[in-house]
C-alpha cells in the first residue's frame, strides 16, 4: 500500500532518467523489427487502398459463415482477394467479400450465381456491390501525409516558444516512435489498414503530445534557474518531475485506454462491427505507446540534448563535487555545512576553555 500511496501523492523515486539507455535500447530493437516488418511483410491494404470490388451479402435470419461465402465466390468464378468477414450481429448482420475491380457485367454475373448457390432471395437487396478506385486511397494518403507535416511543423514552433527548441526535438522524436510502432503492429498482425486507420493514426498524435507537455511543463518548473545552484542536476529535476506526473499520466492513459478497448473487444469483438475494429485498434495500440514514450523517451532525450551545454555540464561538476565534499566531511565527523551546528564525535576531549573565562561551577541537588 505504500507504493500506491507514494505514486499517487507524486512520492516515487523511480529512476527513469538514470536508465534511459535500457529503454533507448528496448525502443530501438522494437523499432527495428516493425521497419523489418514494413520490408518484408508490408501491409494488408485495404480495397479503399488497392482499389476493388466489395460484396455485402445479407446473412440476417440465415447461417451463411464467411467460408460458405468464399466458397460460393471460387464457384462463380471470382476469387476473394482476402479472407471475407461476418459484420453486424442480428437483422444487420452481414458477410462481406472483397475481391478485384471486376466490371459491372461480371458483378451482375457473380452475383446471380452467388444468390442461387447461397439461396438467398433474388431481388436486388440480397447483395450490394460497391466498386472502389485506388486513386481515392491515395488521394486519403497524400492529404494525412500533408496534414502530417503541417502539425509537425506547428508542434515544433509551439514547442519551441513554450519551452525550449530541445523539447521540440524531444516530442517529435516521441512521435515518430508512436507512429512506426503503431504501423508495426498492423504490419505484423496484419490487420487491413482502412481510411478508419489513418483517422485513427493522426488521433493518437494529440494525445502522445498532450502526455508529453504535461511532464515537460513540469520539468521547466523544477529545473527554473538550476544552473545558480548546486542542488541537483538537470536530470535530476527531469527524474523528478516524471515521478511527480507519472500517477497522472497513469490515470490519463487509462480513462483513454478504457473505453477503447470497449469499442475494440465488444464492438468488434461481439458485435462485429469492422469499423470500429478499424478506428479503436489503432487507438488502442497508439495511446499506449504514446504513454511510454511521453515517459520512457521524450524526457530522457531532453535530458541528453539539455546536458551537453556547457552550463550544464560545468552544473554537474559543482554539485558532484558539493555532494563528494559533504560525503568527505561526514566521514571526518565534522558539520557538513557551515552553521549547521552539528554535533561534535561523542567519545573525544572537552573543548578547552577560552583564556579569561570563569569556570562554571557545578550546582549542588
Amino acid at each position: 500500500m505504500s507504493v500506491f500511496r507514494s505514486l499517487y501523492r507524486g512520492e516515487t523515486r523511480f529512476n527513469f532518467i538514470g536508465t534511459r539507455r535500457r529503454w533507448y535500447a528496448a525502443s530501438g530493437l522494437i523499432l527495428l523489427v516493425c521497419i523489418l516488418s514494413f520490408v518484408l511483410r508490408g501491409f494488408n491494404w485495404g480495397i479503399e487502398f488497392k482499389g476493388g470490388s466489395q460484396f455485402q451479402i445479407k446473412a440476417s435470419g440465415t447461417s451463411i459463415t464467411a467460408k460458405e461465402a468464399e466458397t460460393a465466390f471460387r464457384n462463380a468464378g471470382l476469387e476473394p482477394a482476402d479472407a471475407a468477414r461476418v459484420v453486424g450481429s442480428g437483422s444487420t448482420r452481414q458477410v462481406v467479400v472483397k475481391t478485384k475491380d471486376v466490371t459491372p457485367a461480371e458483378q451482375a454475373s457473380v452475383r446471380a450465381k452467388v444468390i442461387s448457390e447461397l439461396g438467398l432471395p433474388s431481388n436486388s437487396d440480397s447483395i450490394s456491390v460497391q466498386s472502389v478506385s485506388s486513386s481515392w486511397g491515395h488521394q486519403v494518403s497524400v492529404k494525412a501525409i500533408e496534414g502530417l507535416i503541417v502539425f509537425l511543423i506547428v508542434v515544433s514552433i509551439y514547442l519551441s516558444i513554450r519551452f525550449q527548441w530541445r523539447m521540440a526535438v524531444g516530442a517529435l522524436i516521441a512521435l515518430v516512435h508512436d507512429l512506426l510502432l503503431a504501423a508495426g503492429v498492423y504490419s505484423l498482425v496484419g490487420f487491413e489498414v482502412t481510411p478508419s486507420t489513418v483517422v485513427g493514426l493522426l488521433t493518437i498524435l494529440g494525445f502522445s503530445l498532450y502526455d508529453t507537455v504535461v511532464v515537460y511543463d513540469k520539468v521547466a518548473e523544477n529545473s527554473k534557474d538550476i544552473t545558480a545552484g548546486t542542488r541537483s542536476t538537470f536530470s535530476e529535476a527531469a527524474n523528478l518531475a516524471v515521478n511527480q506526473t507519472l500517477m497522472r499520466s497513469i490515470n490519463t492513459s487509462l480513462i483513454a485506454l478504457l473505453p477503447v478497448a470497449g469499442l475494440l473487444f465488444v464492438g468488434a469483438g461481439v458485435l462485429g462491427v469492422g469499423t470500429i475494429k478499424d478506428l479503436a485498434l489503432i487507438l488502442f495500440v497508439g495511446l499506449a505507446s504514446g504513454a511510454y514514450s511521453s515517459l520512457f523517451l521524450a524526457t530522457p532525450i531532453v535530458c541528453d540534448l539539455v546536458e551537453r551545454q556547457p552550463a550544464y555540464k560545468t552544473l554537474t561538476k559543482r554539485v558532484v563535487a558539493k555532494r563528494a565534499s559533504e560525503a568527505a566531511k561526514l566521514a571526518t565527523g565534522e558539520p557538513a555545512l557551515a552553521g549547521s551546528g552539528a554535533p561534535r564525535r561523542s567519545g573525544g576531549p572537552a573543548p578547552a576553555p577560552r583564556p579569561g573565562a570563569r569556570p562554571q561551577r557545578t550546582r549542588r541537588r
